[in-house]
């Protein structure tokens, strides 16, 4: 069994499903509300387990019912949280999703997260000193993210940096992250100088786009190769390049390389957006081998 530790967010969600967005000043009736388990790092963490990991989540929480509820869903799905803080004076991270018109309002609130700092991580040294892969995302604060890839770098162990919400990392840190997975529009905000072919032959063998239903690509030094994903009928795509993010690390850390890696996580995504929900839809291990070995 692998070793992954995910250093980043953890969130509830609160989505309210209504007809139309209020003015300002008014007040309506909503359809529908629903709390459910979200962040990126916890959803990253959550799928990774999900997939056969053994794996450690860093993260703050707050001290308040969301947080009790968030560990209740880490135990449930064998994420292993003893380095998860708890911050008295803090709340738990939120995001305050409307539903409405076809589209999506959100608010997010980060509390807790916002307090994932380096002394944070090093709390948690041994078990990352001992991962197979280690991963980022950004909705923790520039400088820990920094910090990790450095210290990962270092410690010679492979760190997956999943730039979003796009916010530019230091190009020390673009240089030393192992793995860079942006989707098809972060990457021209990561690289606003170069167009998408350039990015990918400048970073061979590291930056992975996701494209959504067209797959995936990377550069292997040589070509440009695109990894298709599987024709499945979508219900949600919330969650989707969570799950792909914490199946190519874990088919990754299991010495699969870099195109099976990702056919792997195309396998995985493709299955999340059959359900409703960014944790609803993360596939088990035995689902994503029967897609592949029955595509």
């Amino acid at each position: 069994m692998v070793k992954i530790v995910v250093i980043g967010s953890a969130s509830m969600d609160l989505t309210v499903l209504a007809k139309r967005r209020p003015n300002a000043g008014e007040t309506i009736f909503g359809e529908r509300l629903i709390l459910a388990p979200g962040g990126k790092g916890a959803n990253q963490a959550v799928a990774a387990a999900r997939l056969g990991a053994e794996v450690h989540l860093v993260a703050c929480l707050g001290e308040d019912a969301y947080a009790t509820e968030l560990m209740h869903n880490f135990a449930a799905n064998s994420v292993n949280c003893d380095y998860v803080v708890k911050l008295a004076d803090q709340s738990t991270g939120t995001a305050h999703i409307t539903l409405a018109e076809g589209d999506n309002s959100i608010i997010v609130i980060k509390g807790a997260n916002d307090h994932v700092v380096p002394a944070i991580v090093d709390r948690a040294i041994a078990v990352i000193k001992a991962a197979d892969l280690v991963m980022l995302q950004q909705e923790i604060p520039a400088a820990t993210v920094n910090y990790v890839v450095n210290l990962c770098h270092e410690l010679n162990i492979p760190v997956l940096l999943n730039p979003a919400p796009i916010l530019t990392p230091h190009p020390e840190t673009l240089a030393k992250a192992s793995f860079l997975t942006p989707n098809e529009h972060e990457v021209a905000e990561l690289f606003p100088d170069l167009e998408l072919e350039q990015a990918l032959r400048a970073y061979p063998n590291k930056l992975i786009v996701t494209e959504g239903k067209l797959g995936a690509l990377f550069c292997d030094g040589t070509q440009i190769k695109r990894v298709a994903t599987f024709s499945v009928d979508a219900l949600d795509t919330t969650g989707a390049g969570d799950t792909f993010n914490a199946a190519f690390a874990v088919a990754m850390a299991e010495g699969q390389g870099i195109e099976p890696s990702m056919r792997f996580a195309n396998a995985a995504a493709a299955l999340s957006v059959t359900k409703l929900g960014a944790q609803g839809g993360m596939p088990e291990r035995a689902a994503v081998e029967r897609l592949l070995n029955h595509e």
